[in-house]
């Protein structure tokens, strides 16, 4: 399976961590291990990766595709946003780059029991983390429509919010457990279409973005992590940050520019924003991964 998994811009993020022979690395975000593997490559012989990521079962395929490293990597079951913390555990640290690849794996994207797509019926899931924490059907089950608007607008930016919530809230009075198709149908239903216009993301793309974000706190997870970049980094150190959609590149670009300011007296940034704008995949890479199309890449230096 890791195999059929693409991960985005590689030769751009190990560009933009610098990578070089020796050091120690960070893959906050491991996933099936195609960055790891790029990394671990670029900085042959003698360096070290730390790989982490929520998804206990996707850990596994990442430690078979980067089998030909072994002793030269550790994988850790945990969250981005413990960034700091897991650091301290392992005893690893600071860091010469940190990658953080906010996208989901197409391993999770392609598996329909894991209820992140609405291409084929399935239980509404959505954890990044099978192991526990309430699912996207807890969500939707329990939320009262007020609140779910809410979610549906903050998370998703969908302008249509409300008239979606009072449509998931009258399918839920049905009765029978939602599933992602049914849930897809409720919310085209609600803004007038079936599915999606040539051209266009289909009418649900917003709410699942939304309930996914919701389920797993990935905005809050994204804020800590961020917030941990200054302890995290070594002298000279950077950071990548891949985002997919305006929540996460805004909140990027938010804390990157708050780190590169001067300090109050006129003394030098302690870091340097290396993209004035996000770096985007080339045509070549759209052409073969169309799901690489929102992705952007920021990039952060400590000074040395």
């Amino acid at each position: 399976m890791a195999e059929v998994h693409d991960p985005v811009m590689i030769a751009e993020v190990v560009n933009a961590l610098g990578c070089h022979p020796g050091g120690f690395w960070v893959d906050a975000t491991v996933g099936a291990g195609g960055h790891a593997a790029a990394i671990l490559e670029r900085i042959s012989p003698g360096g070290w990766l730390l790989g982490i990521d929520r998804d206990r079962e996707i850990l596994d395929i990442a430690a078979a595709r980067l089998a030909a490293y072994a002793g030269r990597f550790e994988l850790v079951h945990g969250n981005f946003g413990d960034l700091g913390g897991i650091l301290e555990q392992t005893g690893r640290g600071p860091a010469d780059g940190i990658l953080i690849d906010l996208g989901l794996s197409s391993l999770q994207l392609d598996l329909p029991e894991r209820g992140f797509s609405f291409r084929a019926d399935a239980p509404l899931d959505m954890r990044m983390d099978r192991g526990g924490g309430r699912t996207a059907l807890d969500l939707v089950a329990t939320v009262g429509e007020e609140e779910l608007a809410r979610m549906i607008f903050e998370f998703g930016e969908e302008p249509k919010s409300r008239r979606i919530a009072r449509a998931i809230c009258r399918e839920r009075e049905r009765g029978g457990a939602l599933t992602t198709r049914r849930l897809a149908e409720a919310v085209a239903g609600a803004v007038g279409g079936r599915g999606p216009r040539r051209g266009r993301i289909h009418p649900a793309t917003r709410t699942f973005q939304a309930l996914r974000i919701a389920v797993n706190a990935e905005l809050e997870a994204l804020d800590a992590a961020l917030a941990a970049l200054p302890s995290a980094l070594a002298p000279g150190g950077r950071a990548c940050v891949i985002s997919y959609h305006s929540l996460e590149d805004r909140a990027v670009k938010r804390a990157f520019r708050t780190l590169g300011r001067r300090g109050p007296d006129g003394e030098p940034a302690a870091f340097v924003v290396l993209t004035k704008k996000p770096a985007r995949p080339g045509e070549d890479e759209l052409r073969r991964n169309a799901r690489a199309r929102s992705a952007r890449l920021r990039a952060l230096a400590r000074a040395a």
